[in-house]
């Protein structure tokens, strides 16, 4: 089988615009790692948040892996060993915040299983519906984050967090890894970590080449691991611009992209070689 791997976005590319895991989608990646081919589940969301997602592909049978926070963390499903993890320093995470209060927008992070913010909105609302983790509005950011943490999240209606990016990528080059895993949602993880280096961290240790993987996003969050990949594909509902770096474009995520690429390339692949 040429590839041995498929790295997969959640929203919007493997779960459908309700969050649910299509009966074609999970059809086609049991039959995907029965034949030996690893899943990785790959999203900005917390651990805590695709729980259930790897509980339903039986992930923890096969071994496959997640990775979380933007690659800040890869988790072994069967053992729960860590393949990878990074975090930020509780005084980097307080940094952040004030750099929030400068530009007039929300931060928030995670401690334990709950979403730690001073301002509560419509951004960490959708945060806490997407990951179904509880939101604590504290009244002090900088006494309740006091460990370190995988990553923060600047949250604001799209426009504004478009000028904000621009200005601390800028000021935070060198320093952190910035990318938009939403419109509203400006990510801030360790320098140099993303779902593409951290893939790199993976296949080394499973003697994976890069050319045997498959990986599949719709967002700005997936462009590392795209251009990493073996076969970068872009979901037909994604931006142009991802479309245009991607090496392959399947269908919408609410018209099975995610198993026509897996039944393309992994399972008749299968079959021919049967």
């Amino acid at each position: 089988m040429k590839y041995k791997m498929i790295v997969l976005d959640l929203d919007d590319t493997l779960l459908r615009d309700d969050g649910t895991l299509s009966s074609r989608n999970k059809q086609a990646l049991m039959a995907a790692q029965e034949a030996g081919v690893k899943v990785v589940l790959a999203s900005g969301r917390p651990t805590y948040a695709m729980k259930a997602l790897a509980e339903e592909l039986d992930l923890e049978r096969f071994g496959s892996y997640i990775l979380s926070f933007n690659g800040a963390k890869i988790i072994n499903w069967r053992s729960q060993e860590e393949a990878f993890s990074s975090t930020l320093t509780p005084q980097m995470a307080h940094a952040l915040y004030e750099m929030s209060i400068e530009e007039g927008v929300s931060a928030l992070t995670y401690v334990g299983d709950d979403i730690v913010t001073a301002s509560v909105n419509e951004y960490t609302l959708i945060e806490s519906q997407i990951t179904g983790m509880k939101v604590v509005e504290v009244s002090s950011f900088v006494e309740a984050v006091q460990v370190p943490v995988v990553k923060v999240l600047m949250v604001a209606e799209p426009d504004k967090l478009v000028l904000v990016e621009e200005k601390l990528k800028a000021k935070l080059a060198g320093q952190l890894n910035v990318m938009r895993s939403k419109p509203f949602f400006l990510e801030f993880t360790e320098d140099g970590v993303n779902k593409g280096t951290s893939l790199n961290h993976l296949i080394q240790q499973l003697g994976i080449e890069r050319s045997e993987v498959i990986a599949m996003g719709d967002g700005y969050n997936d462009v590392a691991m795209l251009e990493f990949a073996g076969l970068g594909v872009a979901m037909g509902n994604a931006p142009e611009e991802i479309i245009q770096l991607a090496d392959y474009v399947t269908d919408t995520n609410m018209n099975d992209g995610v198993a026509k690429v897996v039944e393309e390339f992994l399972l008749k692949d299968l079959v021919q070689t049967t």
